[in-house]
């Protein structure tokens, strides 16, 4: 994507995803309780990449979880990075 079109598509999911300084990737850190609430959100970050084919870096500890998409194919950002944000963001206000 096109740094116009990168920043359109920031502005349209949460304002915690943070744009990597090179513009090839976003991440996000989610902060829980405990680790049983942060395996569970894991598991559902994991089958919404399973059904869009698109798997996110995810760094996990016991009440934290940062998420982080980028399409290597193209070696930075396009549409599907946006869009599972947008779907990972639906889950917290499930």
């Amino acid at each position: 994507l096109e740094q116009d079109d990168i920043e359109r598509h920031l502005s349209l999911i949460s304002s915690e995803w943070q744009l990597a300084d090179d513009n090839k990737s976003i991440s996000r850190t989610f902060s829980f309780k405990n680790y049983y609430q942060t395996l569970s959100f894991v598991n559902v970050v994991a089958m919404i990449a399973h059904q869009q084919d698109h798997h996110p870096d995810m760094t996990v500890s016991y009440n934290r979880c940062r998420v982080e998409f980028s399409t290597h194919s193209v070696g930075g950002l396009s549409i599907n990075d946006f869009i599972c944000a947008a779907k990972v963001d639906g889950v917290l206000s499930i």
